[in-house]
């Protein structure tokens, strides 16, 4: 992909923003959508929550059919420091608008950020 796509954070999810820039969290998801599967390896995102912005490097983008398999490359708290177990995980996950079905229909992609 040429140029960089921005990867946006709601402002109840900037405790999740704010540790992918300190370096903590180095693994982010979101459902497949045609948008995201065009980050690709070597491509840097922008990444923002309101009007704080950083960019990082992909470093590995991976594209997972569920949950389930997603959780045979990564544990729940590289996904998300507070979250400990594949339950935990799946609730976050389906806390957000929408997301159960969209996983269902494109899966989860995973970067590697740097």
């Amino acid at each position: 992909m040429k140029g960089r796509i921005n990867i946006k954070f709601r402002a109840e999810n900037r405790d999740i923003f704010e540790v992918i820039k300190s370096g903590e969290k180095k693994i982010e998801t979101r459902a497949a959508t045609e948008k995201y599967r065009k980050i690709q390896t070597g491509d840097k995102v922008c990444l923002s929550c309101g009007r704080k912005k950083f960019i990082k490097q992909v470093v590995a983008a991976r594209v997972f059919p569920t949950i389930a398999a997603l959780l045979k490359k990564y544990r729940p708290s590289q996904i998300n420091p507070a979250v400990k177990t594949e339950t935990e995980l799946r609730k976050m996950y389906y806390g957000f608008p929408s997301y159960r079905d969209k996983i269902k229909k494109y899966g989860l992609i995973a970067w590697e950020l740097k």
